[in-house]
């Protein structure tokens, strides 16, 4: 499974930016997950926002309200628009999917397929 993420950068408190993901090699049936999750400097990764199978949407407390993910019609591809961001935010990204558990996003969650990651830096 490979999965290609772009669109990091650095960006003022408040900007946005848009990240993008395509996946290959990925067998998208069943239940599934795709979206990003993060790892700042010296943390825990911690999970985004990703996208089920049946479309349901799910994103963690810090970013609901202000980072938006879609796939549009193409499976193996998500988007994560990142509006409104802080200091907080910084972090490397990372593009993600596997079969769909409970409890994503949470503490300890094992992601199973990631990228490469991309650096996203909020500051003035």
């Amino acid at each position: 499974v490979q999965l290609q993420a772009s669109g990091g950068g650095l960006v003022q408190p408040g900007g946005s930016l848009t990240l993008s993901c395509e996946v290959s090699g990925f067998a998208f049936d069943g239940e599934y997950a795709i979206g990003w999750f993060r790892q700042a400097p010296g943390k825990d990764p911690e999970g985004v926002a990703c996208i089920a199978d049946d479309g349901r949407i799910y994103y963690t407390v810090p970013v609901k309200g202000r980072f938006t993910i879609s796939s549009g019609v193409a499976r193996n591809r998500v988007t994560l628009q990142m509006n409104s961001l802080k200091p907080e935010d910084t972090a490397v990204y990372y593009c993600t999917v596997d079969t769909l558990s409970q409890g994503w996003g949470q503490p300890g969650y094992d992601y199973g397929h990631w990228g490469q990651g991309t650096l996203v830096t909020v500051s003035s």
